[in-house]
């Protein structure tokens, strides 16, 4: 039988973002995705889990998806990846903090910068990296299997906003169209906000899809 994809997601507040635990069903070895504000409590539930978590993936460098990447690093000393051209606003973590009145430490160093095609593994899962510029010059989903963790790229009924820096709803609607789309009806889709969705109710219902 083969490796199953677990998954656990939290959030919390200000931001609500989904945080996301991604487990291999035969190892329990895990990658920690996005880990923001709800992180204590997708480490708490890996410990639970006798989960070993061996990596951070980010899907991009908002403050919301950022801000729990050093407690997790501090308690798990592995990897962080992240697409370069999204080392800008992780680099700016203190003054996306002051932006919303939130008081942020820097961020610890990224250790491997994602490129698109690249995959990244952990226990018998594999994830692929697939680059969707739009919401940040950044952005990256990652499929594993029938999975896919959408990051601010695509939401059920809506899409990542454009008018933060970086944005830019062209690049956005072409990744999504030419990127995202062209997937399996019947691929799963995990957002940083909201409930889960598929590929194939997005092209049946989302409004930004006509």
């Amino acid at each position: 039988m083969a490796s199953k994809c677990l998954i656990e997601t939290r959030n919390a507040p200000p931001f609500y973002k989904n945080g996301y635990l991604l487990a291999c069903s035969e190892t329990g070895q895990t990658a920690l995705v996005d880990p923001g504000d709800e992180v204590e409590e997708l480490l708490q539930a890996a410990e639970a889990r006798g989960w070993s978590i061996q990596s951070i993936l980010l899907t991009h460098a908002h403050i919301d998806h950022i801000t729990g990447v050093g407690a997790a690093k501090q308690r798990y000393p592995v990897p962080i990846y992240l697409h370069r051209a999204d080392l800008f606003l992780y680099e700016a973590l203190p003054e996306q903090g002051e932006k919303f009145g939130v008081p942020v430490a820097e961020a610890p160093r990224v250790d491997f910068f994602f490129n698109d095609g690249d995959t990244v593994r952990w226990g018998n899962l594999e994830a692929e990296v697939i680059h969707t510029p739009g919401h940040t010059p950044g952005g990256v989903c990652l499929k594993i299997g029938n999975l896919l963790i959408a990051g601010d790229t695509l939401f059920a009924g809506s899409i990542g906003r454009t008018d933060l820096p970086g944005g830019n709803y062209a690049a956005l609607m072409d990744s999504i169209k030419e990127r995202l789309l062209v997937l399996p009806d019947e691929t799963r889709v995990f957002s940083g906000h909201g409930p889960p969705t598929t590929i194939g109710e997005e092209k049946r219902s989302n409004p930004f899809m006509r």
